[in-house]
C-alpha cells in the first residue's frame, strides 16, 4: 500500500514536469471561474435578498413555496 507522501510526490512530480498540461489546467481553472462566478452572477441574482429584509422572512417564503408545491 502506498503512503500519502508517495502519492503526493507522484502527482507533484507529474505536474512539475508538465509542459502543455499546465496551460490546459490554467484553461480549465479559467473556465470553471467563468461558469461558477460570472455566469451565476449574471443569470442567477439573489432574488430573496431583494424581496425580503430578514432571514426569517426568506425562510418563511421558501418553506411556503416548498409546501405549496408538495400539495399539488
Amino acid at each position: 500500500m502506498y503512503g500519502l507522501k508517495q502519492i503526493y510526490n507522484f502527482y507533484y512530480e507529474g505536474f512539475k514536469r508538465m509542459k502543455i498540461g499546465k496551460k490546459l489546467w490554467l484553461l480549465i481553472i479559467v473556465k470553471v471561474f467563468i461558469l461558477f462566478v460570472i455566469i451565476k452572477w449574471i443569470f442567477f441574482p439573489d432574488i430573496l435578498k431583494t424581496k425580503f429584509d430578514t432571514d426569517a422572512q426568506r425562510s418563511a417564503f421558501v418553506l411556503e413555496q416548498l409546501m405549496h408545491h408538495k400539495e399539488k
